[in-house]
């Protein structure tokens, strides 16, 4: 697989040379390049908040879970329930970009209403902990693909260096080996996941608001499981549950798996690379489209959103063509691919990272690399 950071690499963004002598190098979160693209970024008002949008947003994804609901009730006990199943995992999916937008502040400029929404998608909808995912989700932010910083490395069975395959045991160690495979094949596992988590965390006290972060998911679960088993037989009911599930962790999965993997992986105790590099040589961005924007709810733009996390779903297409320009400008690698050259790049990363597995070479690996 060519290098994400190749200029021959599809959708890359090919360099211009940098005119005069490189900049000194800025105090971490406050690069004078990063500064020079902010305020050409709020220039425009690209950070400025839309209301309106998110209301719009907010009212179609209601109307989306109305129209599910609707569906449940009129397709009552038959197997066609199993396509309202994945409709409904569809609109979870959906609804968790309203929580992932409110917990970033790109909603509204009242923390207490963007907090409500918050509650209400991860908690009430999706049985997902807000509080837990906030924390976990900023600290992701703060230090991308860093083996030792990002939370979203460290809690995958699937391995993205191989120093850490020592850590894995028993089956983890058969995931690894075939995990370019195996790694989207466990994706339908990430709804339970996330749930699992929320009652685990909750449970330890790990969350400031445990009771209603509690109330709220047994809420969502007495009305769930309560309508489920009243309207459907028992066996009937039980497939829809997992159908649901697995159609929300796949879409779960298939939203985040390109945003990183495969990018550039730091380890050690320090950061090494600036904010805007750190954001920019990290991150992959899927070519825009309609129907992707939709589906990726903006985080197709990954690039972007994570040089600007508060920025409003909408003005992300904007904030890509100015960073794409200043990129080029400064000689910054840019990484965007088509929607299938996106998941190819993964699972190459994938096999690559896992072939001294296979080969049994892990142990020889490792002691050159000490």
């Amino acid at each position: 697989m060519p290098s994400p950071h190749d200029s021959s690499s599809p959708g890359v963004v090919t360099p211009l040379t940098p005119a005069g002598p490189a900049p000194a190098q800025p105090a971490v979160g406050a690069s004078a390049t990063f500064a020079e693209l902010l305020k050409r970024v709020k220039a425009e008002g690209l950070l400025d908040f839309d209301p309106r949008y998110y209301m719009g947003r907010l009212t179609l994804n209601a109307l989306l879970l109305v129209l599910g609901l609707v569906a449940f009730f009129l397709v009552g006990d038959s197997w066609w329930q199993l396509a309202v199943a994945v409709y409904m995992g569809v609109c979870g999916a959906q609804s968790a970009f309203m929580f992932h937008d409110a917990g970033h502040k790109a909603m509204f400029r009242s923390k207490r209403a963007a907090t409500a929404v918050g509650y209400i998608h991860a908690n009430l909808i999706n049985g997902a902990s807000y509080g837990w995912w906030v924390n976990h989700h900023n600290r992701h932010h703060s230090n991308p693909n860093h083996l030792d910083m990002d939370p979203d490395i460290g809690r995958r069975t699937a391995i993205f260096d191989i120093k850490q395959y020592a850590a894995r045991r028993g089956t983890k160690k058969f995931i690894v080996r075939y995990q370019s495979v195996l790694f989207f094949v466990l994706l339908v596992l990430e709804s339970a996941k996330m749930n699992k988590t929320a009652v685990k965390e909750i449970l330890n006290g790990r969350v400031k608001q445990p009771l209603l972060e509690g109330s709220l998911i047994v809420v969502r679960a007495a009305i769930y499981l309560g309508l489920t088993f009243w309207l459907l037989p028992p066996l009937l009911a039980v497939s829809f549950i997992v159908v649901q599930y697995a159609a929300q962790g796949f879409y779960f999965g298939m939203l985040f798996a390109p945003n990183h993997k495969g990018m550039e992986v730091r380890d050690g105790e320090e950061e090494t690379l600036d904010w805007l590099e750190r954001q920019v040589l990290t991150s992959r961005n899927i070519r825009p489209s309609w129907i992707v924007d939709f589906m990726y709810g903006g985080l197709n733009y990954q690039i972007e959103h994570h040089l600007f996390p508060s920025m409003a779903q909408r003005n992300l297409p904007r904030a890509r063509e100015l960073t794409m320009e200043y990129c080029a400008e400064r000689g910054i690698p840019y990484h965007e691919v088509g929607f299938w050259s996106s998941y190819r790049e993964v699972a190459s990363f994938l096999h690559e990272v896992s072939a001294p597995v296979r080969s049994g070479e892990v142990k020889q690996i490792l002691k050159r690399a000490a």
